[in-house]
């Protein structure tokens, strides 16, 4: 399944057994709704998507930046038809955010017939791992559930299931919430949160590696920043996945034998692990991730395992 673009999918009755067994409730993630006959060339000219392209039922990963390219917030970027019908567009992101890149994101709004609203209250969001009935619906990371739809319209936002990203439990099994951010964490996809707003530009986590950036689209804010890493080979840090015997937290500093002094990068997102320690995103020096011998907290600390990425870097040109 690509990780660029996701499509909706037909949905159970949630109040299902299996739905009830393989799902949980998503209370760290927000809504941000954009409605409008300008809500997409808002959008367009904000993000590093190309949001003019999707369609009714699509999902795109997608970055807010600075103006020095820096992220200010990540989304799934979903674009579906509003209660009147027309289309509309529902910016699902971390909810510890959401209030400060809401009211970023209205500043610019000025003119445009678009109105930008915290639409959380509006939509139950739920996550899933692996096939919810025999008929083999695909796994997914994250749904949105309008309130109050008859059965038969619920649908569900299919994010990324990277080739060789753990998906899939047995049917019937309990999804609990340590599983789920675990799971995020094996994506490889992290998420801004509040430790982490405008410490990255997009590559820096790997989003043009997993389609959340669109380098023909045009301009937004930080353009020309996020297209130098990119296309100068000026980019020096890359995303990772790790893992270690001590919990580890968003901004966590990462330290490599090359610098006993100052950190080689940090933690963007962090779960215990099944088996026992704690994985991480971590954005790190890509000089550091070379040398395999990383540690949590300071050069004397923790030693952390670098982990397979599951999916394939995108070289800088």
């Amino acid at each position: 399944m690509s990780a660029t673009t996701q499509t909706l999918a037909s949905f159970p009755d949630p109040a299902s057994a299996v739905l009830e067994k393989q799902t949980l409730p998503l209370a760290h993630l927000g809504v941000i709704r954009a409605a409008g006959a300008d809500a997409a060339s808002f959008l367009q000219g904000q993000l590093t998507q190309d949001v003019l392209t999707l369609a009714v039922g699509q999902s795109r990963l997608a970055a807010f930046c600075s103006a020095k390219g820096r992220m200010l917030a990540s989304f799934w970027v979903l674009k579906r038809l509003g209660a009147d019908a027309q289309p509309e567009f529902l910016l699902v992101c971390s909810r510890d955010i959401l209030a400060q890149t809401l009211k970023r994101l209205s500043m610019f709004v000025m003119r445009a017939k678009v109105k930008m609203t915290d639409a959380t209250g509006d939509f139950q969001l739920i996550g899933t791992v692996g096939p919810l009935d025999p008929s083999g619906l695909p796994g997914a990371e994250a749904i949105a559930l309008p309130l109050g739809a008859d059965a038969s319209t619920r649908s569900l936002v299919l994010l990324p299931q990277l080739p060789g990203h753990p998906v899939f439990a047995p049917v019937g099994a309990p999804l609990e919430l340590d599983t789920w951010h675990w799971l995020a964490v094996k994506s490889g996809v992290a998420m801004i949160t509040l430790p982490t707003v405008e410490a990255f530009v997009p590559q820096m986590l790997n989003y043009e590696s997993v389609g959340g950036v669109n380098f023909k689209k045009g301009c937004y804010p930080g353009q020309e920043v996020v297209a130098r890493s990119q296309f100068r080979g000026t980019l020096k840090r890359r995303a990772y996945i790790v893992h270690g015997k001590v919990a580890m937290a968003a901004g966590d500093a990462v330290f490599s034998p090359l610098d006993a002094e100052q950190p080689c990068g940090s933690v963007v997102q962090a779960a215990a692990a099944p088996g026992g320690g704690f994985d991480a995103i971590v954005s790190i020096q890509i000089s550091a991730a070379q040398t395999a011998a990383l540690t949590w907290g300071s050069a004397a600390g923790e030693p952390l395992q670098l982990l397979n990425l599951p999916y394939a870097l995108l070289e800088d040109i």
